[in-house]
């Protein structure tokens, strides 16, 4: 797969402080199998789908043993401009552009809504091999209380063009590069617990949604929401066994009409 323009979600890896438990677990639900740990950059463990990577787990680094939580990487051809874009709209950069090896260039960031992600400058690693199919990635969103925040960040970062859904009952957003749709941000409601902060919601494509959600209960993942049936997919929230939140989708069952989105810039 070639280098993803810049803004587009380009990987996804999460910290687990029982390593083994999460592979087994995501293994179980995603049929995901692992490469060898790189004992080189914190065993760190890539996962794949048919021998395509997909996503990454790794062990906590010494004082960072919070709650595990799924990190989205968006592409940069400059993560030291991305940086200082950061900086100078709003963000806090959490972690400095780091040189991974030959692998490429990563940083980690916050956006003014509270929102941790990360930003990867590609080098002989270039990301998701495979997207949209089962056991992959597939979509993301930015959950946040404060959208203003988020929409005015995200669009001065990258070159996205924002398009609003128009739906009375939800506040959500597109965020464009060129035709296609990268992501997307969604206001958080009185439904989300005050202590749930802002976050980016990654969904993993399944075969069917209702068996892997039943899969992943049984294996001791709480059901957040769903199964639900849209225009884009059959979904489900939920958070992992240690208490990583994600999304199951399949993308082949749906129901109802696209939404109209009207742009906003």
């Amino acid at each position: 797969m070639a280098v993803q323009p810049e803004g587009t979600p380009c990987w996804a890896d999460a910290m687990f402080s029982d390593l083994e438990g999460a592979k087994s677990f995501y293994g179980d639900v995603l049929g995901w199998t692992f490469a060898e740990a790189s004992t080189e950059f914190g065993n760190y463990t890539e996962a794949y789908a048919n021998g395509k990577a997909v996503a990454a787990v790794v062990p906590p680094m010494p004082g960072a043993e919070d709650q595990s939580a799924w990190c989205l990487y968006f592409a940069s051809p400059d993560a030291a401009a991305t940086a200082k874009k950061i900086r100078d709209n709003g963000g806090e950069v959490l972690m400095e552009p780091m040189k991974i090896g030959d692998f490429g260039t990563m940083l980690l960031a916050r956006e003014p809504s509270g929102a941790v992600f990360g930003v990867w400058q590609a080098g002989g690693h270039e990301g998701f091999e495979v997207t949209a199919v089962p056991g992959a990635y597939c979509w993301a969103e930015v959950f946040t209380r404060e959208p203003e925040k988020a929409d005015t960040f995200f669009s001065a970062v990258f070159p996205y063009r924002m398009q609003q859904m128009q739906d009375d009952a939800i506040d959500f957003r597109l965020f464009n590069l060129g035709e296609e749709t990268v992501l997307g941000r969604m206001k958080m409601t009185d439904e989300f617990p005050p202590e749930v902060p802002s976050y980016i919601n990654v969904y993993f494509t399944v075969d069917d949604c209702d068996a892997a959600v039943a899969k992943a209960t049984e294996r001791g993942a709480i059901l957040r929401f769903g199964p639900m049936t849209s225009p884009f997919g059959r979904f489900a929230a939920l958070s992992d066994p240690q208490g990583a939140l994600f999304s199951l989708i399949d993308v082949t069952t749906t129901e109802g009409e696209m939404p109209k989105a009207l742009d906003v810039t």
